[in-house]
């Protein structure tokens, strides 16, 4: 079923909202204030509350619409359809004003707070108009073995021969193992990891192609850097584990948290700090080396790679200072240790379902008198905004950073301080 609609606003997931005949229809590739020819997903005819579909003509098009840079992650009926970039025909002006739009309009509805949200752009990515940011992707075998993407609302795989999110270096070690060539096992799950290279470093082997989870070439520890607050600090991470996947999302990241903690400690020489999912310790080396003279610390994160990895980055800098738990962050939180029981800030930085009631209400009663919260989903961090709020704490500063371009993905910070009242 096609029909022509007008845009009103913003949604979800990439998504604008119109309506047809008083039914909300939820539309991929649109922008709000447009006339388009919709297209809706099959079964269109069913009684939900509301409908998808997409778009497959602009009648009259935003000042925010551009032609996509990538074509094959566009619109089905304008040759695309294999997923991976859904904002990639808005303008990069237009993205930052869709991003800081969604998070203000979640901020309110679900946190119940009125606020204007800056949104910072990463380096370089405006001269390469959004693309060439991926330090991590996934691809799948198609039939013929070759690296391909599954085309969206199908089984069809499409065979790439390239993959425009990719960084430059990504591409170089993809052209170096002729990973375009194919000769895969149809089927099999391919997924390259290339840390960026700092201050003109040579890729060498410090990369990893793996076939369903092992190492076809490359090697599985590899080394991450990033500059913070003038310190350099070196990371092993699993090749097939989590790392921010912009090149500059660590830089950016970090150096904004300890901004944020080094203003809430207001310079005292000795300071308590929970980070929790903490991952392979990104916050968790300089947040233990650079926010007091004399720090004391527990980090907890679920997956026991990762805090191999980080008891391994922080023994490689001699630093003897944190409890690096592996564990439930919830259960771990119920049974802490005295000395490490009260602590002045919490650094938090949840899976995208966010931290949830339960963790929220464990840091409020360990009496922290700041909350760094780093959240890449929007509506999690806003329902965490609630819970925070009915518990004493109020926000004090929020700021996002555009990692995820020409997708509707985006990381907000947000500062929460403890009432006063």
């Amino acid at each position: 079923m096609e029909s022509t609609i007008r845009i009103e606003r913003y949604a979800d997931q990439g998504r604008c909202v119109g309506h047809i005949d008083g039914r909300v229809v939820f539309v991929r590739f649109a922008l709000p204030g447009e006339l388009v020819r919709v297209v809706l997903d099959e079964p269109h005819d069913r009684e939900d509350r509301f409908w998808t579909g997409e778009v497959a003509e602009v009648l009259e098009a935003s000042d925010d619409r551009v032609d996509p840079v990538w074509p094959l992650a566009g619109p089905l009926a304008m040759g695309g359809g294999v997923g991976g970039a859904d904002l990639i025909h808005v303008s990069l002006s237009g993205q930052l004003k869709w991003k800081a739009s969604s998070i203000a309009e979640q901020m309110k509805r679900l946190g119940h707070v009125d606020v204007e949200v800056p949104i910072e752009r990463m380096p370089e990515d405006e001269a390469e108009q959004g693309l060439h940011w991926r330090t991590r992707i996934e691809m799948i075998a198609d039939d013929e073995g070759r690296p391909s993407m599954r085309r969206r609302g199908t089984h069809v795989r499409v065979p790439i021969d390239t993959m425009p999110l990719a960084s430059r270096a990504l591409l170089e070690v993809a052209e170096k193992e002729h990973v375009w060539d194919g000769g895969f096992t149809p089927g099999s799950q391919i997924r390259l990891a290339v840390p960026e290279p700092r201050d003109g470093a040579e890729i060498a082997g410090n990369y990893a192609v793996l076939v369903d989870g092992e190492v076809a070439s490359g090697n599985r520890e590899l080394v991450e850097k990033a500059t913070v607050c003038g310190h350099e600090f070196e990371y092993g991470v699993d090749a097939g584990g989590f790392w921010q996947m912009h090149r500059h999302a660590p830089l950016a990241l970090t150096n904004h948290v300890m901004s944020l903690v080094h203003g809430e400690l207001d310079g005292a020489a000795s300071a308590c700090l929970w980070d929790l999912y903490s991952g392979s310790g990104l916050f968790t080396l300089p947040l233990a080396t650079l926010s007091a003279e004399r720090v004391r610390m527990l980090s907890v994160e679920g997956g026991r790679t990762a805090v191999k990895h980080a008891q391994r980055n922080l023994r490689a800098i001699h630093m003897g200072n944190v409890d690096a738990r592996t564990g439930d962050v919830a259960k771990t939180l119920a049974n802490v240790r005295n000395d490490l029981s009260r602590p002045d800030v919490v650094v938090l930085d949840p899976p995208r379902a966010g931290a949830r009631a339960k963790v929220c209400g464990q840091v409020a009663e360990s009496g922290a008198r700041a909350i760094v919260y780093i959240a890449c989903d929007p509506a999690s961090l806003a329902r965490d905004t609630a819970t925070l709020t009915r518990l004493g704490y109020a926000l004090a500063d929020i700021r996002a950073f555009d990692i995820y371009p020409s997708t509707h993905h985006v990381e907000t910070v947000a500062l929460f301080r403890k009432d006063a009242r």
